[in-house]
């Protein structure tokens, strides 16, 4: 069993910076991927980035946002964030077996 808590999330100013954390417990050594969705009001959940033996990220964040990983924490900072930002971030993790363990997510809010 894996679990997963975000925290980080905020209102911060258009072009300022946020750092998403996202701590995982439990069966952590079965985690093969780590990634940061988000979905704003009205819209479907989308990828923003992934991180296993590589980086993947979504065309709208390329050159502002950067995943990275610590053991049991993957990080998601962000910068030069935009209104369009705004969203529920929440952290996924997919294990060995295939199981795909979600978090509650964290609100960022971009004002203009």
């Amino acid at each position: 069993q894996v679990q997963l808590v975000e925290s980080g999330g905020g209102l911060v100013q258009a072009g300022g910076s946020l750092r998403l954390s996202c701590a995982a417990s439990g069966s952590i050594f079965s985690i093969k991927t780590m990634a940061w969705y988000r979905q704003a009001p009205g819209k479907q959940r989308e990828l923003v980035a992934s991180i296993s033996s590589s980086t993947n990220y979504a065309d709208s964040v390329k050159g502002r946002f950067t995943i990275s990983r610590d053991k049991s924490t993957v990080y998601l900072q962000m910068n030069s964030l935009k209104p369009e930002d705004t969203a529920v971030y929440v952290c996924n993790a997919l294990t060995s077996r295939l199981l795909e363990v979600w978090g509650q997510g964290t609100l960022v809010t971009v004002s203009s």
